[in-house]
């Protein structure tokens, strides 16, 4: 297949290139470099473009007549920003995904999988949270994703475009070949930031944020999936649209859910030391637990993730961060 990555220089974005190259697949890259880095696309061309600039996809679009399938990373991410400045993320988020999608009808692309997030689900009611379960989000981030699914529906019913949205709940770990990891400025990513603090000693300390949630020690839970299965699951996606009509949505996790003090205790583990923290105050918009039931996505898409030991998935990106290579 020939892949368009939107968001391809980013932290997920650069391990999907590296397994659709390894299943060989020719990669393009489209990125505006504002997140991600150019040093971590090693598997196809760079276009350096922004989706909010209708020129930008336009010429990327004159360059390539045609993709077989179009894989769309390109958002801004941080819960607590997109409260400070929710402004910023409609405008990204929503308007720059319109702005694809008219151009992908405008060039006869049908095939788009799309980087959702269990953010529009806000403070589930349930335990394990499945496809079934209302969305509600509860920050500005997952309403403008939410708003992105319903406008893929509507999509699909007038212009036959066909997608997929995966929610995918913490993303962590690192290629295990350490070709590749997560590097984020700033970054907000619990197991990034564990290590990091072990690397720097005292002079980043771990902020925990928030200690008095429901839950069994008082911080948030969270399920944690490995940055390769999350990369699987795109390309299964991909492939499931070859047969499907529709706009569909799958959720993906471990199913497992693991407080901010299980990972710290993991991760001491894996690096041997113990590892200190200061308690802050919780961040506005974040739900006490979020953990998923991926049963739709194993089913449908054939999916099952490789790693689910919370160790394992940290010992990757202790590899990583050993030895950042950009």
């Amino acid at each position: 297949m020939n892949v368009l990555v939107l968001g391809g220089a980013g932290y997920i974005g650069s391990h999907m290139c590296k397994l659709l190259s390894t299943q060989g697949h020719q990669v393009v890259v489209f990125d505006n470099l504002s997140t991600g880095h150019r040093e971590a696309v090693k598997w196809g061309p760079l276009i350096v473009g922004d989706i909010l600039v209708k020129d930008d996809l336009e010429n990327l679009f004159a360059q390539h007549e045609h993709f077989d399938l179009i894989i769309h990373f390109c958002a801004k991410s941080l819960v607590g920003e997109s409260v400070k400045q929710p402004n910023d993320y409609y405008r990204n988020n929503v308007v720059g995904t319109l702005n694809l999608l008219d151009q992908m009808v405008k060039t006869g692309h049908d095939k788009l999988v799309f980087s959702s997030t269990a953010a529009v689900f806000g403070t589930p009611s349930v335990e394990f949270i499945d496809e079934t379960q209302p969305r509600l989000p509860i920050n500005p981030y997952g309403q403008s994703k939410k708003i992105v699914e319903d406008i893929l529906q509507d999509y699909f019913q007038a212009f036959g475009l066909k997608s997929v949205c995966l929610r995918y709940f913490n993303a962590c770990g690192a290629d295990p070949d350490a070709d590749i990891g997560e590097r984020h400025e700033p970054e907000t990513h619990l197991i990034p930031n564990i290590l990091k603090s072990v690397l720097s000693g005292s002079q980043q300390k771990l902020k925990v944020f928030g200690n008095a949630y429901p839950t069994a020690d008082g911080t948030c839970v969270r399920d944690y999936i490995h940055i390769n299965d999350l990369a699987s699951a795109h390309l299964l996606a991909g492939q499931y649209l070859d047969n499907n009509q529709g706009a569909y949505a799958f959720n993906l996790g471990n199913g497992s859910g693991f407080s901010v003090l299980d990972v710290i205790s993991a991760a001491e583990h894996v690096v041997g030391n113990k590892i200190d923290y200061d308690i802050e105050e919780a961040r506005a918009g974040d739900p006490p637990v979020l953990v998923a039931d991926a049963t739709l996505a194993r089913q449908a898409l054939g999916w099952e993730p490789q790693y689910k030991e919370i160790e394992k998935i940290i010992a990757t990106a202790w590899g990583w961060h050993q030895n950042e290579r950009f």
